[in-house]
């Protein structure tokens, strides 16, 4: 098997569990991005890869030999911090090249390697420059360099974006993706900045509390979350959440009614009725500007947010329930006006108590 692979990884500080039963694998040209919440055990889990955390139970292999055991320098990884890590007195070049000289490297292919990294990363011109004669964006290059030359079997990246202003995450998150396409070698980024996620991953690991909470690409992560927290964490604005006040079967479909009394048919079977409460939840898409009265339901206009290409407009609906519709540009609505709205609840999914999608749920 190549790649590397999680089985069961748990680990903890102390009472203190941070990282519980985790298990995945990554394809030897796969990247994955972990995204999730400051605290869900995302850069804990990259540090237990990488050798810099031990784990308590389970097992973690890369190209199927177990590295747990190993020591940092001997599991075939290399990692960049959010911090870039660069040695102050030190050239670009001499940064580059100590992980090697550490390892007995013999100083030809130190250069090779050198050389390579730094054409590729568009930077020849730096070699000679000090960390204080860069900018923040030349020093995330230099770090990535270092890891580059390590010619690793596994690349990790710890929020490396975070220090960067937004132009600049832009253009760098184009960077680490023609990298990743060119070199061809198993990549783990961690992040909590969905726009990262989406853009950057073959595949999204969400975390949530210690826990995986969903796998997937960006589109299923997006269009079919497995659960209320990936369904609200990713998207921007979020999923609309809504209190179910009654569900009923209404032919083959399920049918919906909110504390207001407006019903809503589901795309859900009538099957999938169960007990406990339930929260509709839309998508700004799925939620429709128009006259008032010519809709499902009416709402107050709060607060309208424009974008360019689209407006997002915040409404407060009669029983106190918010949500944000997706209005193409020109929006003429203002807070204050009272307007109608479609709610198009056969897009939309249904979340048990338990937080599980029904539409996710096996049948």
């Amino acid at each position: 098997m190549s790649g590397l692979a999680l089985r069961n990884v748990s680990k903890r500080f102390g009472d203190t569990p941070v990282l519980d039963d985790v298990s995945l694998e990554i394809g030897a040209d796969e990247l994955l991005v972990v995204l999730g919440p400051s605290g869900c055990g995302k850069s804990t889990l990259l540090r237990a890869i990488a050798g810099l955390e031990t784990i308590d139970e389970g097992q973690i292999l890369i190209d199927g030999v177990r590295v747990d055991r190993l020591a940092p320098g001997k599991r075939g990884v290399a990692m960049v911090f959010q911090s870039y890590a660069l040695y102050p007195h030190m050239s670009v070049r001499e940064n580059m090249a100590f992980g090697l000289i550490n390892i007995g490297t013999a100083r030809a292919e130190i250069d090779r390697r050198i050389a390579q990294a730094a054409k590729m990363l568009e930077m020849e011109h730096l070699l000679g420059r000090r960390p204080s004669e860069l900018s923040g964006g030349q020093r995330q290059r230099v770090a990535i360099g270092r890891a580059i030359v390590k010619e690793p079997k596994v690349f990790m990246f710890d929020e490396p974006l975070s220090n960067l202003d937004a132009a600049l995450r832009s253009r760098t998150r184009q960077e680490i993706a023609g990298l990743h396409r060119r070199i061809r070698t198993a990549m783990i980024f961690v992040t909590h900045d969905q726009t990262e996620a989406m853009s950057l991953a073959d595949r999204i690991v969400v975390m949530n509390q210690r826990r995986i909470e969903q796998i997937g690409t960006p589109l299923e992560i997006y269009a079919s979350p497995a659960t209320e927290f990936v369904a609200t964490f990713v998207g921007s604005p979020a999923m609309n959440i809504l209190p179910v006040a009654q569900a009923t079967a209404d032919g083959a479909f399920l049918r919906v009614a909110l504390g207001d009394g407006t019903q809503l048919e589901t795309s859900l079977p009538a099957s999938a009725i169960k007990d406990g409460a339930l929260r509709l939840g839309l998508r700004p898409e799925a939620v429709r500007l128009c006259a008032p009265g010519a809709g499902d339901t009416n709402a107050t206009v709060e607060f309208v947010e424009f974008l360019g290409d689209k407006t997002h407009v915040h409404l407060a609906l009669s029983r106190g329930d918010r949500v944000v519709a997706l209005a193409a540009a020109p929006c003429t609505a203002r807070p204050g006006d009272e307007t109608g709205l479609v709610l198009d609840a056969a897009a939309g999914h249904l979340f048990g108590s338990d937080g599980r999608n029904l539409k996710a749920a096996p049948a």
